[in-house]
């Protein structure tokens, strides 16, 4: 018995492939290069590049501001005041901004920051108040900050209500709260240890600016350093995920409005002492400001990814913007205009990628060799 003759099916040949096409697609399938540029052209440098375009909008509006008033900044004494006096200008909205960061990278918003400040302001200076020395003030301030944005997270997280809705709504009752306190007058502070926080200075350098450097660092530390930060960074991603992964999503947000709260507590006494009182109108659109410099900053709107430093410069150059218009006395209508002008023109330089266009240039580089 014979074993039948086995036929073995053999698999269809490739087409011939051009060794030129071969060569050009290993080229464009190589890996980065190792080291600190496959860092900078990767998503971990992605924070710092939007962080130097947003130095590069800084200068640019120093050099604006030197070849339109040569004359002030000829003198060093000047240009030394004169960035004191922006970083005063935005010490007060920065602190804002930093609670600000945490509630948008959280995957919220707050539209009641600035009535918060106005209320712990309105607060913190009646006459019940203010007798009990300035510790007393600054602990009402903060006080009444965080219950606020306890408040607008509970309702947030437990009532599920939208957070622009919510916090739409506190913006209302916080303001008219403020001005039934205050029967729509405005309240002097007399406390000078308070009122000291705005003129004094440490080593030439304002108070302020030191209280803004300390609530930026500690912002900082909290958001790139602790187990509270990557949980906000998750939930702001994606919250079913975070939930599943064993966080609890409704505490965790409650928690960022109350810090959000916090931060405008601290802003309220800052305020107050830069104006030596406080009234139901204070903080004016504070919080259009604090959130046009997140965004600028590089925070996503949608939640998930953001920087405390870029929200910081964010600020800064809202600051310097409006001090460039008032050395050179232009109309409010004027800087409006020329204000949204820059915030787009800052929004396109973050969206520029270095590796796509190292890309863009070696792809043409292979195209025409």
């Amino acid at each position: 018995m014979s074993d039948s003759p086995s036929t073995t099916k053999l698999p269809a040949q490739s087409p011939p492939v051009d060794p030129a096409e071969t060569e050009a697609a290993g080229h464009r399938a190589a890996p980065a290069p190792a080291g600190r540029l496959s860092w900078w052209h990767g998503d971990g440098g992605e924070g710092a590049r939007r962080n130097l375009a947003l130095i590069g909008v800084l200068l640019i509006l120093f050099v604006i501001g030197a070849a339109t008033r040569s004359d002030l900044y000829s003198n060093p004494d000047w240009v030394w005041a004169n960035m004191l006096s922006i970083l005063k200008l935005a010490s007060v909205v920065g602190v804002v901004t930093v609670g600000m960061t945490f509630v948008i990278i959280g995957g919220g918003i707050d539209l009641s920051v600035g009535a918060i400040v106005a209320l712990a302001g309105v607060w913190c200076t009646t006459v019940a108040t203010q007798s009990f020395g300035a510790a007393g003030m600054i602990f009402t301030a903060i006080v009444v900050g965080v219950a606020v944005g306890l408040v607008n997270g509970t309702l947030i997280a437990y009532g599920r209500l939208v957070p622009f809705i919510a916090t739409l709504a506190m913006l209302v009752a916080a303001r008219g709260l403020a001005a039934e306190i205050s029967q729509k007058q405005t309240q002097i502070s007399q406390n000078n240890t308070i009122n000291g926080i705005a003129s004094n200075d440490l080593f030439g350098i304002p108070l302020l600016v030191y209280i803004l450097a300390a609530v930026v660092l500690a912002g900082w530390v909290l958001l790139n350093r602790t187990t509270f930060g990557r949980r906000t960074v998750a939930v702001g991603g994606n919250p079913e995920a975070a939930r599943l992964a064993g966080i609890n999503v409704k505490r965790h947000t409650l928690m960022l409005y109350a810090l959000s709260g916090l931060c405008c507590g601290i802003a309220a006494i800052m305020l107050t002492a830069q104006a030596t009182s406080a009234q139901a109108a204070m903080a004016n659109l504070y919080e259009l400001d604090a959130i046009a410099a997140v965004i600028i900053g590089g925070t996503l709107l949608s939640g998930g990814r953001g920087t405390i430093i870029g929200s910081l410069l964010g600020v800064i150059i809202f600051a310097t913007i409006t001090n460039l218009f008032a050395i050179n006395g232009l109309s409010t209508e004027a800087q409006n205009m020329v204000k949204g002008g820059i915030i787009v023109a800052a929004v396109l330089i973050q969206q520029v990628q270095f590796g796509s266009l190292s890309q863009f240039f070696r792809r043409n580089r292979l195209t025409t060799s």
